[in-house]
């Protein structure tokens, strides 16, 4: 059987009606949200496109995985891969501001730009590298895992700029991945500029929660 990267639980209807737990990096209190759902969802649909095109770029990507030597999972077992990997990085991320959220057999990393990036700047935070490099220690013992690296931004500015600075918040994450041995062909950068907002852009506090770079880890299944 050819080896395929699908989303397990990917039905868009279905996603709809299932509700993202979330833990809240303070309190550890497991949350509901509908935006954060819909960010999920989004994200998701993005790595579908990025990660698992078909045709010959789907080729190309299954060769250069089997070259690495990461092999897929077999389907009965990608709930316990994810789960034994999501409370990996539950306990890695504690106190670092940066929430893990559950969609099926997706995890969702979200860092707020606040911890992540300055104001107006594509740069990782030196603080924070420390974090990326927690997370690469677990991507790197899950190595059947893919990951989108995601960037936003509020509404603030043109739409151009927005994009270009997603673009490069994107690919600065990665890069730091890629730097703690994370390979890059499990990764796909992409920049959404402002079209995804999970909050309103009419509040600074809206617009704060909207500027974030998020990493979608999917599961490489049979």
């Amino acid at each position: 059987m050819n080896k395929k990267i699908i989303l397990c639980c990917l039905v868009v209807s279905g996603l709809l009606l299932q509700a993202c737990s979330t833990v809240d990096p303070y309190t550890r209190e497991e949350k509901t949200s509908s935006a954060t759902k819909g960010a999920a969802i989004g994200a998701a649909v993005g790595a579908v496109l990025g990660i698992a095109t078909s045709g010959d770029k789907k080729k190309r990507t299954e060769r250069a995985l089997k070259g690495a030597g990461i092999g897929a999972i077999a389907g009965g077992g990608v709930g316990y891969y994810m789960d034994v990997q999501e409370a990996k990085l539950r306990q890695q991320l504690e106190h670092t501001g940066v929430s893990v959220t559950r969609s099926g057999d997706n995890i969702i990393l979200n860092m707020p730009a606040n911890i992540t990036f300055a104001v107006d700047r594509a740069e990782v935070n030196p603080n924070f590298v420390d974090t990326l490099g927690s997370v690469a220690l677990v991507l790197k013992e899950y190595k059947s895992t893919m990951i989108e690296v995601a960037g936003h931004t509020d509404s603030t500015g043109s739409d151009t700029y927005n994009q270009r600075l997603s673009q490069q918040r994107a690919q600065s994450v990665s890069s730091v991945l890629i730097a703690n041995g994370v390979e890059s062909i499990r990764i796909d950068s992409v920049g959404y500029g402002e079209s995804r907002p999970i909050a309103s852009n009419g509040t600074a506090s809206g617009r704060q929660q909207n500027r974030r770079a998020e990493l979608t880890l999917l599961p490489y299944v049979e």
